[in-house]
């Protein structure tokens, strides 16, 4: 039986700000226990492979950098047809990607009950490996929304460590 639910991070750690959709997944993975019914995947700017990671799920939330066309740290959170909405103006190749795998599910008629997608507007998608300044101090409050969504979906998230690691 697969998993409840996918988090999906999407970017390419490659171009600084673009990369942290995978840097936000792997946070999560090295700080919080997760539960059995949420699967991670470093989605990176893989496309059509990510069909199998939503097909059957009840909950899909994708993490990513959007173009919001707002300023740089800004976090925006769509859900279900607005996520391709947003697309249909490509920015990378891995929204293209993303585009792709959404029309796939859907055309087999295996579209997750719910999506969303919480993005942050990037201020840099130079080249380069480390995220800038603003979106690193953007993290932390990315991962709070994104554990928001998980726990709004019924799943219980704790820190890695326990309850008594909630302080640390």
């Amino acid at each position: 039986m697969p998993p409840k639910a996918t988090l999906i991070g999407l970017g390419n750690l490659l171009m600084r700000d673009e990369g942290v959709g995978i840097h936000a997944v792997k946070y999560i993975q090295a700080h919080f226990e997760i539960p059995a019914e949420l699967e991670i995947v470093d989605g990176g700017t893989a496309g059509l492979d990510l069909l199998p990671y939503i097909e059957e799920r009840d909950h899909v939330l994708f993490v990513d950098s959007v173009n919001f066309g707002k300023e740089p740290g800004h976090i925006g959170r769509l859900k279900n047809e607005e996520i391709p909405a947003l697309f249909h103006v490509k920015d990378s190749l891995h929204h293209m990607g993303l585009m792709d795998v959404l029309a796939a599910a859907q055309l087999l008629d295996r579209l997750p009950k719910e999506m969303c997608l919480i993005g942050i507007q990037p201020q840099t998608i130079e080249t380069g490996l480390e995220l800038t300044g603003t979106i690193q101090e953007r993290l932390v409050p990315l991962v709070r929304q994104i554990m928001a969504q998980i726990s709004a979906w019924g799943m219980k998230i704790d820190r890695a460590g326990g309850e008594g690691a909630r302080g640390k």
